[in-house]
C-alpha cells in the first residue's frame, strides 16, 4: 500500500492507495506554523478493518516530526487512536 501527504496552501491530505485504487484518505488543515488539525478520515468499504485509518494517521505523525509540528485530533478516529496508542502522543497538542 502506497500512502502519500499532499499540501495546498493551508489544508493537506493523506491518501492511501493499492494498486492504483483509492483505499482511504486523511485531511488536515494547517492553521498556523507550528501545529495541524486532523480534521476527516475516511476508509473506502472494502478496506474496513484493514488498518488504512492508522496507516494514514502514522504517515502524517511521521510528517509533523520532520516539520516539528504538534497534531490537534478533532476528526473521531484520529482523536480515539491518540487516545489509544502511546507511541504518538509526542506530537499531541495539548
Amino acid at each position: 500500500m502506497e500512502i502519500e501527504i499532499r499540501e495546498r496552501e493551508n489544508k493537506g491530505f493523506a491518501i492511501a492507495r493499492e494498486n492504483d485504487k483509492k483505499a482511504g484518505l486523511m485531511s488536515y488543515s494547517i492553521p498556523g506554523s507550528d501545529f495541524i488539525i486532523i480534521d476527516h478520515t475516511e476508509v473506502e468499504p472494502e478496506y474496513n478493518g484493514k488498518g488504512v485509518g492508522k496507516k494514514l494517521l502514522y504517515k502524517i505523525v511521521e510528517m509533523a516530526r520532520e516539520k516539528n509540528l504538534k497534531i490537534l485530533p478533532l476528526c473521531p478516529f484520529a482523536n480515539a487512536m491518540f487516545k489509544k496508542l502511546d507511541d504518538i502522543k509526542d506530537v499531541l497538542k495539548s
